[in-house]
């Protein structure tokens, strides 16, 4: 992807799908889907055996380092939703802290918290598979290939909030 691009709007809308382990991002530029633009994309990723403070800090520096580089007017986030079963959860949600932590203080935007459902179904289908979602995207953005990891369904978040979906999570 083009690290420096010239942008086509003043919109730019920063996608996110949270994690501790990897947090997929991506950048989108655009006024509404037609105008529409995939700029960037990519995943922060911790090491597992690193202590969890340690791993929100450099997600802390990372996500700082896009937002200032990209410097998003919207930003979309994936609200997690776990099952009583997921042990992941405490770290995922630590992560959404920072995330929201960064956003506000770097650039005084509170992400739009979106539900996985919501914003797949936006692409067409709600319980799409990673595979099915970089399949469309890659349609969409007219691309011949997306790597199936968090960074896909980022670009899917990011192109949601550009569409104007919206959930009342507070």
């Amino acid at each position: 992807m083009n690290k420096n691009p010239t942008l086509i709007s003043n919109n730019i809308w920063l996608g996110i799908d949270p994690g501790l382990a990897l947090i997929g991002w991506a950048i989108l530029t655009g006024e509404n889907p037609e105008s529409c633009q995939l700029i960037d994309y990519g995943t922060i990723e911790t090491a597992k055996k690193q202590l969890t403070v340690v791993r929100l800090l450099e997600i802390e520096q990372d996500l700082t380092e896009i937002v200032q580089e990209f410097q998003p007017t919207n930003i979309v986030l994936e609200m997690p939703f776990f099952s009583r079963e997921i042990k992941a959860a405490g770290g995922v949600l630590q992560a959404v802290g920072v995330i929201n932590l960064v956003c506000y203080r770097e650039l005084q935007i509170v992400p739009i918290l979106l539900h996985q459902a919501s914003w797949k179904a936006n692409l067409g289908h709600g319980r799409a598979t990673k595979k099915e979602v970089a399949e469309i995207l890659q349609q969409l953005f007219n691309l011949e290939t997306l790597p199936i990891d968090d960074s896909v369904d980022a670009i899917g978040i990011a192109y949601a909030g550009l569409c104007g979906v919206k959930n009342e999570i507070s």
